[in-house]
């Protein structure tokens, strides 16, 4: 069971409704399981905002649920200044097929399923800088569904997985390094990376919370020679981001052909070593 909730990323009330669901079943998807029942989980301006637009939001969601099979039976709804929505989700999952983030192992390599820069990207949308082509990547990205990267990398043999969301790539890694005890070398060229994103960053869109997820990780954080804007790439608070998994070497291609037939922008981006959950940053994985 899990729960999660975002206040609005985009203007459009039916595009937040569905964002905010796909990031809430993103937990479910990353610990391998199937999402069964969800509630709305609501925080509403009544005195400024119009209920149909909430009326909006939650058809958003409803759209979500019936793509991914799971139903939506009610919820909860609080005066809020600031509005918020998401869901608590209960799902099911084979003990056998359950991915944790304790459980990425030395010589894995690491394959990620969604590029990153939503946070920089929904930053600049906020305060009208972002283009028309990062803003559209953006939204695609945040409503593309985990269901189908989760299937693949159990089948690929991956016991270890998290999503990349709020923590960011290094924070949501630097949590799994430590939990699953390895060290982690990421190759920063091979990182995906959504256009327009890293002109954005150099432009000073940087969300608050990846500047926190940066101090939060920085003990276990070797930067080497690695641009402080790549640095702030791999911290970016992400909503709705893609899964992260390990794979052992001989499965690296049979799992990419099947991430990128399944449509997901999948990269391998480093290996994991023995150790204790130090992250290295470099430009080429040795």
């Amino acid at each position: 069971m899990t729960a999660d909730f975002i206040t609005p990323v985009i203007d459009d009330a039916l595009t937040w409704g569905k964002v905010a669901a796909t990031n809430a079943v993103s937990d479910i998807y990353a610990m391998g399981a199937k999402p069964l029942m969800a509630i709305n989980l609501v925080g509403w301006n009544s005195e400024e905002l119009p209920t149909e637009l909430l009326s909006e939001v939650l058809e958003g969601a409803n759209q979500v649920a019936e793509e991914a099979g799971f139903v939506i039976a009610g919820g909860h709804t609080v005066e809020d200044p600031e509005p918020k929505f998401g869901l608590a989700i209960v799902g099911e999952v084979d003990p056998k097929n359950l991915l944790r983030n304790s459980g990425f192992r030395e010589n894995d390599l690491l394959i990620l399923t969604k590029k990153l820069g939503v946070g920089v990207i929904t930053t600049a949308i906020k305060k009208q800088e972002s283009t028309e082509e990062a803003t559209d990547a953006a939204i695609a990205s945040m409503l593309k569904l985990n269901d189908q990267a989760a299937k693949i990398a159990i089948e690929s043999g991956a016991t270890g997985a998290t999503d990349v969301t709020g923590f960011g790539l290094l924070g949501h890694l630097g949590r799994a390094a430590r939990e699953s005890k390895v060290d982690v070398e990421i190759n920063v060229s091979e990182v995906p990376i959504l256009p327009g994103a890293r002109d954005l960053a150099l432009a000073g869109n940087l969300p608050g919370g990846s500047k926190r997820n940066l101090e939060w990780v920085e003990a276990q954080l070797d930067v080497g020679s690695v641009e402080d804007t790549d640095v702030n790439l791999l911290a970016d608070a992400q909503t709705s981001g893609g899964l992260l998994f390990g794979v052992e070497p001989e499965e690296v291609e049979t799992t990419l052909n099947k991430l990128i037939e399944a449509e997901h922008d999948a990269a391998v981006i480093g290996r994991m070593n023995s150790g204790s959950g130090m992250i290295r940053l470099s430009s080429q994985c040795k």
